[in-house]
C-alpha cells in the first residue's frame, strides 16, 4: 500500500476531519451519528444525520458518540469512523495506517478505546499525537526547536493550554470547558429571562452574531426565534450583545485563567519566549469576537490567532503524515504503546 492512503484524523467531540496523504482535508463534518432506534441501525453520520435532526422523524435519534473528547459510546464511533472511511475509499483489502489527534489529558483506558475503534473501523495500525502538538505543527510553529511555543486550543467541549518545545509538548492543561458549553448558558439564559426555549443550531447562531469576550462597537440586537414555555407557541425575542457578553463571561474567565495558570507553570525561559513571540490560540471557540483581545490583555502576551482556527489540528495531523513511518519522538507513537 502506499504512503498516498494513510490518514490523519482529528476526532474532535464537535467535528470530524480527516486528512489524506497527498490531498488535504477530504472530510470535514459534524461528529454526529443518526440511528434508527427500532433497529438500531445507523441511518448516517455528519452533515446528513443532522439534516435528519431537522426532520425530526419519531424513530430516529441523533446523537454524539463524543463527550469531551472522549470515546462515551464504542459502537457507534466504531460505526460513524467505518462509514466515514467508507466514503473516502477505504476497503477491507487496502487498510491505512492512521494517526489520531486525542487531548492531552486522555487516560491510557480512553486512547486504547479510541485505537480500538479506528482499527475495528479499517484502520491497519494506529498512532496517536497529543492535539496541542498537532495544533502547534499546523500553526506552523517552530516545534523542533529549544524556543517555547504556546498553543490555546478551543474545542467543542474541551480547551488546552500548552507549552511546546523540542518536538513534544512541556506543559500542558485541558479544561472540560468550550464552543458546547457557550451555546448552553446562552439557552438557559433566553429561557430564564424571557421564558423561551431555543434549539442548539439557534443558541450556536446566538454565539457567533452576538457572542464577545470584549466590547464591540459595531454590534447590534438580533431578533432570536424560539418557543414560548407557557404557551408553546412561536416567538421572537430581542437579545442584546452585552446580555450574551454578560452570559458568556464565566466561560471566558475560566479559559484566560487557566492559559495564565499554564504559561506560569512552564519554565521560566520558555515562557519569556512566549513574552515575545506571543501565544497562538486556535480551535472553533477561538473565533469567539475579541478572545484574542481579552486573553492578551489578562495574560499580558501578544496573542495571534491561526490562519484557519478549525482546521489547525488537521492540517498539523496531515503534515505528520510524511514522518508516520519512522517517527519515533514520545509525542508519537502506536496506540498500543499507552498501555
Amino acid at each position: 500500500m502506499t504512503r498516498a492512503r494513510d490518514l490523519a484524523v482529528d476526532l474532535g467531540t464537535a467535528n470530524t476531519r480527516v486528512v489524506r496523504h497527498g490531498d488535504g482535508i477530504v472530510y470535514d463534518e459534524p461528529t454526529v451519528v443518526a440511528v434508527n432506534t427500532r433497529t438500531g441501525d445507523v441511518l448516517a453520520v455528519g452533515g446528513k444525520a443532522r439534516a435528519l435532526m431537522q426532520e425530526a422523524p419519531p424513530h430516529v435519534a441523533v446523537t454524539r458518540p463524543m463527550e469531551r473528547g472522549v470515546i462515551t459510546d464504542y459502537e457507534l464511533a466504531e460505526q460513524m469512523i467505518r462509514l466515514v472511511f467508507r466514503t473516502l475509499g477505504v476497503s477491507r483489502l487496502f487498510k491505512p495506517r492512521v494517526l489520531v489527534c486525542v487531548p492531552s489529558s486522555l487516560t491510557p483506558v480512553e486512547r486504547r478505546a479510541v485505537e480500538e475503534a479506528v482499527t475495528s473501523a479499517g484502520g491497519r495500525s494506529v498512532s496517536l499525537v497529543d492535539e496541542p502538538l498537532a495544533a502547534a505543527i499546523g500553526a506552523g510553529l517552530p516545534v523542533q526547536d529549544a524556543r517555547g511555543s504556546m498553543i490555546v486550543d478551543i474545542g467543542g467541549s474541551t480547551s488546552e493550554m500548552a507549552m511546546v518545545a523540542l518536538g513534544g509538548v512541556v506543559t500542558t492543561m485541558a479544561i472540560p470547558v468550550g464552543g458546547f458549553d457557550m451555546d448552553e448558558a446562552i439557552q438557559r439564559h433566553i429561557r430564564k429571562r424571557y421564558g423561551v426555549a431555543v434549539g442548539d443550531r439557534v443558541a450556536e447562531r446566538v454565539k457567533i452574531e452576538l457572542g464577545s469576550a470584549y466590547p464591540a462597537a459595531d454590534a447590534r440586537p438580533m431578533e432570536v426565534h424560539g418557543r414560548e414555555l407557557a404557551s408553546a407557541m412561536p416567538t421572537t425575542v430581542l437579545v442584546t450583545p452585552e446580555e450574551v457578553r454578560e452570559v458568556l463571561t464565566a466561560t471566558v474567565e475560566h479559559i484566560a485563567q487557566t492559559t495564565r495558570d499554564c504559561l506560569s507553570e512552564s519554565p521560566p525561559e520558555l515562557a519569556h519566549d512566549v513574552l515575545e513571540t506571543g501565544l497562538f490560540l486556535t480551535g472553533g471557540g477561538a473565533l469567539l469576537r475579541g478572545l484574542d483581545m481579552r486573553l492578551a490583555q489578562e495574560c499580558e502576551v501578544p496573542v495571534h490567532l491561526t490562519e484557519l482556527p478549525m482546521a489547525t489540528v488537521a492540517i498539523g495531523a496531515g503534515r505528520l503524515l510524511d514522518y508516520l513511518p519512522a517517527y519515533r519522538g514520545s509525542q508519537i507513537r502506536p496506540a498500543s504503546a499507552h498501555r
